[in-house]
């Protein structure tokens, strides 16, 4: 079982893709500068040399994109698929008294969020 883990800062992504059933790290990486035209994207896998690059990343979804782009890369990848994601973990800063425990995403949990936005103004939009 695949469980890819994502952690948004204000202007970071963090992120690792776990094999849980053999209890390893297959990938893990950082942007770093979101929003500005030199942010800094490093994506590491074990026994493997590192990929740095310097680049234009406008946003977190474009950050998003970027590393679902890279775990099935021909050359820098870990996956073939994104079918091989069996579950996604994402860390939100705060989700205020509706929140204290894990939960599944659902609609009515996207708008609880939302409404917590304010809690963490620079943490929780990109969330």
């Amino acid at each position: 079982m695949n469980v890819l883990v994502v952690n948004c800062g204000s202007s970071s992504l963090k992120y690792q893709l776990l094999d849980m059933t053999t209890e390893t790290e297959l990938a893990k990486g950082l942007f770093e500068k979101i929003g500005d035209q030199d942010a800094i994207f490093t994506h590491k896998r074990p026994n493997a040399d590192k990929l740095e690059r310097i680049e234009p990343i406008l946003n977190h979804k474009e950050a998003l994109r970027i590393l679902l782009d890279i775990l099935v890369d021909a050359e820098f990848g870990v996956i073939s698929s994104m079918d091989e994601i069996d579950a996604v973990g994402h860390r939100v800063v705060h989700g205020g008294e509706k929140f204290a425990d894990s939960v599944l995403i659902t609609p009515a949990v996207m708008e609880a969020l939302e409404e917590c936005a304010s809690l963490a103004p620079l943490h929780n939009p990109p969330n």
